[in-house]
C-alpha cells in the first residue's frame, strides 16, 4: 500500500477489449472512482444491509452476545473483501473487457457471501466460504495479469496471488473442522489474510493512487451510514404508527438526521488524502483502522432499528429495554469518534491540543445514557446524542480558524 520504488506508466489504451496492465501513474490527475466501482459497490450494500439486519435480530431475540461475534467475524468478510478489490484497482485498473468479467465474478461471489449472512450466527459458513472462493477466482486471476504484464512489480503480484489462494484452500478445509474450532480457525486466517499485502509489499509497493484511495473509503463510509438512514427511517415510521404527529416524532426525525449527517461530517475532517500524499507509509494502519470507523457505522444502522422496534411497541418486534437501545446507540457512536480521534492523532499527527474535545463528547454519551436510565424519553434522547459528534465539530471547526497551523499534516 506504500509508494513504488520505481515510476509506473499509465496503461496506454490500443482498444476497449484489452489493454496492458502496467499499472497506473500515482501522480495521474482528475483520478476518480468509476463507474465500474461505484457497481462493485452496490454488492456491498446489500451484504452490509444483511450484515446488519443479523445484528438487529440478535439484539431484539436477546442474544446481543452471540450477535455481536457473528456480526464481527460477517463485517470483517465483508470488509476484508472490499478492500483487497479496492486497493488492487487502484493499482491496477485497466478498465477493459477482461478487467470488467473478472470485476463481475467477484460481484458474483458478493452476492454468495451476502446471502450466507443469516447463518453465521449458527455457525454455517458454507455459503459465505463459497462466496469468498468465487471473490478469489477472480482477484486471483487480476492478480496473475498484473505478474504478466507489469515486470517492475512481478514478484508483488507473485506473492499476492500465493497468499491469496494459499489461504483459500485454507478457507475451504476450515469448513471440515468441528465448531469448537470456528472461532480460534476463524482469528488465525484473519490475521493470516491481513498479513499477505504487507509481505507482499516487501518485494515492491503497488503504484495506488492516494486521492482515488481516500475517495474510495469516503464512498464506503457513506455506505455503510446508508445503514443508519434505513435505521432513521424505521424509527421515525415507527413512532408515526404509535404516536402520529408530535413533538416526539420532530425529535426523533431531526435527531436521526442530525445524527447522521454529524457523523458523516466528522469522518471528512480528517485530512485522509492530504496525509497519503506526504506519508504513504502510513497507508496500512489507515487502511486497516478504517475496519472499525465502517464496522461502528454499520452497527449503529442496526442499533438504531432496534430503537425503531421501541417505538412500535410491540411484542412483535422484540423490543428491547430503553436504556439498553440507547446504551447500544451511545457505543457505536463512542466507538466510531475514538477511532476518529485516533486517526486524526496518529495518522495525521495533529489535533493532540484538541483531544479534550472527543473525551467531553464520551462524557455527553454517557450522560445520555444515564438520563434515559432516570426516565427521560428515548425519543428525546437521540436527540441528545446528536450533541457529541457535534460538538466535536464545532470545537474543530472553530479551532481550526483560529490555529489553522495546528491541522496540518505532521
Amino acid at each position: 500500500m506504500t509508494s513504488p520504488s520505481s515510476p509506473v506508466q499509465s496503461p496506454v489504451a490500443h482498444t476497449r477489449v484489452l489493454r496492458r496492465m502496467v499499472g497506473r501513474d500515482i501522480h495521474e490527475t482528475n483520478r476518480v472512482s468509476t463507474p465500474l466501482e461505484l457497481l462493485f459497490d452496490l454488492t456491498f450494500v446489500v451484504a452490509v444491509a444483511a450484515v446488519s439486519s443479523q445484528l438487529h435480530h440478535a439484539v431484539g431475540e436477546h442474544h446481543l452476545a452471540v450477535g455481536m461475534l457473528a456480526y464481527c467475524t460477517g463485517f470483517a468478510a465483508i470488509w476484508w473483501a472490499w478492500m483487497n478489490f479496492t486497493w488492487f484497482a487502484s493499482a491496477y485498473d485497466t478498465d477493459d473487457s477482461i478487467y470488467r468479467l473478472w470485476t463481475m465474478v467477484q460481484m458474483v461471489g458478493v452476492l454468495i457471501l451476502a446471502s450466507g449472512m443469516p447463518k453465521v450466527a449458527e455457525g454455517d459458513f458454507i455459503a459465505v466460504t463459497i462466496g469468498y472462493a468465487v471473490m478469489r477466482i477472480g482477484l486471483l486471476a487480476m492478480w496473475l495479469r498484473a505478474a504478466r504484464e507489469h515486470p517492475e512489480r512481478r514478484q508483488t503480484a507473485i506473492r499476492s496471488a500465493i497468499g491469496i489462494g494459499g489461504l483459500q484452500l485454507l478457507w475451504l478445509a476450515r469448513l471440515a473442522l468441528s465448531g469448537a474450532w470456528s472461532l480460534p480457525s476463524f482469528l488465525m486466517l484473519m490475521l493470516l489474510e491481513l498479513s499477505v499485502p504487507i509481505w507482499a509489499a516487501k518485494a515492491g509497493h503497488t503504484p495506488w493512487h492516494v486521492h482515488h484511495i481516500a475517495e474510495r473509503y469516503g464512498l464506503f463510509t457513506i455506505i455503510v451510514l446508508g445503514e443508519c438512514v434505513l435505521g432513521a427511517f424505521n424509527a421515525v415510521a415507527g413512532l408515526i404508527e404509535v404516536q402520529g404527529w408530535s413533538l416526539d416524532l420532530a425529535m426523533v426525525g431531526l435527531g436521526s438526521v442530525g445524527l447522521i449527517l454529524s457523523l458523516w461530517w466528522v469522518y471528512f475532517l480528517v485530512p485522509n488524502a492530504e496525509t497519503l500524499h506526504h506519508h504513504r507509509e502510513r497507508a496500512f494502519n489507515w487502511g486497516y483502522g478504517h475496519f472499525v470507523v465502517f464496522g461502528s457505522l454499520a452497527a449503529l444502522g442496526a442499533f438504531l432499528e432496534v430503537v425503531a422496534d421501541g417505538f412500535k411497541g410491540s411484542s412483535a418486534y422484540h423490543a428491547v429495554a430503553p436504556t439498553l437501545a440507547i446504551g447500544l446507540v451511545a457505543a457505536a457512536v463512542g466507538v466510531y469518534l475514538l477511532t476518529l480521534w485516533w486517526l486524526h492523532r496518529h495518522i495525521a499527527r495533529g489535533l493532540a491540543q484538541v483531544g479534550w474535545a472527543w473525551g467531553i463528547a464520551l462524557l455527553i454519551l454517557v450522560a445520555v445514557v444515564a438520563a434515559v436510565a432516570l426516565g427521560l424519553p428515548l425519543a428525546w434522547a437521540i436527540a441528545a446524542v446528536t450533541a457529541a459528534p457535534t460538538f466535536v465539530i464545532a470545537v474543530i471547526e472553530f479551532e481550526r480558524l483560529k490555529q489553522p497551523e495546528m491541522f496540518r499534516v505532521q
